[in-house]
């Protein structure tokens, strides 16, 4: 089904004046469009060089004409490529004639919005095409690869299966209620619902990882006072981007910074000292500090030798599914054991901030946490991903405990549509026209 009644029209790309750069145009009058350039009909799926005119026949550029008629091309209508060179202005005034013959401006993402509504892609895969155009590392682009190519929804897709699958049995159950078995209590409803939950916490894990690949990691950088929080940042960071004092409580708000380490991006977040205090700004900084730790990714507690067993607690609040680092500083004037032990099992480095020793043992410790398992078949996702899931999994908790109570089968029933909901929205199998405006405004023109 064609979903766009318009031909619209977009700079797809470009790559400076000596590079190449393209038009691209879709919908019906495409063919119209492609003949007043060729001047003649277009073989389909075949390269024509060609001479671009303006309408009074003065040359704009000369390069590569393809056609892709419908249903077989990317938006699933005819589709035109209109390959030069790379200059804007050239790029622009071929734009402007594609305008003149009846296109219009394509917004941004229409491209694969229309190849969305026209069947061609599912949601998440849509979103994984803006994915592969801002990747920052292999990494990712890799990852966002699979994602366009089907990989997450069709894990999505399995799922989908499995819980229309626990829907019938339990749907059967309510449509025959005067039988005298009680279907219910079939063995086989409490198994399809573990292996259910078991399969979507699986899922989850992968998405929450797809999400940092895509993302990138928040790291919350904690710890009492002058322990050497921003000395660690600046480090990070390459330049002084937060305050160092002796003066405890320096920092009183939570200081952001955006690095990139081989490619991969992380948020560092410096924090105020955690400690009780009767400073009514310090105690506002405090209570930002331990908001950021409640959704990093990973927490650095900054500490030093004689205090980073009793600083464990400032870990409390971290989510469960976070990474916890300890990093010993100030070992350019403090005692080194000969055996650094970790503590409490949580990953521990010895560094100095200062100096730099050990910096690099981080900065590899965080670009694996970032990376972790991307050369498994990870997929890209998104935090829309995470949030969806994470509702299916509550729907199939209160599923559980439906079974137990009275109405079994009716409340059941109606959790198992909602989760059912929650999860089609990851592929737009269930969307509203809200969404998909937030998710395609948030593409590239020409895209």
């Amino acid at each position: 089904m064609n979903h766009g009644d318009d031909t619209i029209a977009a700079i797809a790309t470009g790559a400076g004046a000596a590079g190449v750069g393209a038009v691209r145009v879709s919908g019906r009058l495409v063919p119209e469009i492609a003949k007043a350039f060729l001047g003649r009909e277009p073989s389909p799926r075949h390269a024509h060089f060609a001479a671009f005119r303006d309408g009074d026949r003065e040359l704009i550029d000369r390069g590569i004409l393809i056609h892709f008629p419908g249903p077989a091309s990317y938006t699933g209508e005819h589709v035109l490529e209109l390959q030069g060179h790379g200059s804007a202005v050239l790029l622009d005034a071929l734009l402007r004639r594609c305008i003149q013959l009846g296109a219009r401006l394509a917004r941004p993402g229409e491209f694969t919005e229309r190849a969305f509504l026209n069947g061609k892609l599912d949601l998440a895969q849509a979103e994984a095409v803006a994915d592969v155009v801002a990747a920052t590392s292999e990494a990712s682009a890799r990852a966002a690869l699979r994602s366009m190519e089907g990989v997450f929804s069709a894990r999505v897709d399995d799922l989908l299966a499995e819980m229309i699958a626990l829907r019938v049995h339990i749907e059967a159950a309510i449509d025959f209620p005067e039988e005298e078995i009680d279907f219910l209590a079939d063995p086989v409803i409490g198994e399809q619902l573990a292996s259910l939950r078991t399969n979507l916490n699986a899922l989850l894990v992968e998405t929450r990882r797809g999400v940092r690949l895509n993302d990138g990691i928040t790291v919350a950088i904690v710890g009492r006072p002058n322990a050497g929080k921003s000395s660690l940042m600046n480090a990070l960071a390459g330049q002084e981007r937060a305050i160092v004092t002796n003066i405890a409580g320096t920092t009183r708000d939570v200081l952001r910074e955006s690095i990139s380490i081989d490619g991969v991006t992380l948020e560092l977040a410096d924090t105020a000292g955690l400690r009780d205090s009767v400073d009514v700004v310090e105690r506002e900084g405090i209570r930002r500090a331990r908001a950021q730790l409640e959704r990093c990714d990973v927490a650095i507690l900054v500490t030093e030798a004689e205090h980073a067993s009793a600083d464990l607690a400032f870990f409390k609040g971290t989510p469960a599914q976070s990474a916890r680092i300890v990093v010993i500083n100030k070992i350019d004037i403090a005692h080194v054991p000969a055996h650094r032990d970790a503590h409490e099992g949580h990953d521990t480095l010895w560094l100095s901030a200062l100096t730099g020793d050990g910096l690099d043992a981080l900065r590899a410790m965080l670009k694996d946490l970032a990376t972790a398992g991307a050369s498994d078949g990870a997929f890209s996702a998104r935090r829309r991903h995470v949030v969806a899931l994470e509702s299916v999994d509550e729907h199939l908790s209160r599923t559980a405990d439906a079974l137990h109570g009275s109405h079994a089968g009716e409340l059941a029933a109606e959790e198992l549509r909602h989760a059912q909901q929650a999860l089609g929205e990851i592929t737009g199998a269930y969307s509203s026209d809200d969404l998909l405006g937030a998710i395609f405004s948030s593409f590239c023109i020409g895209k």
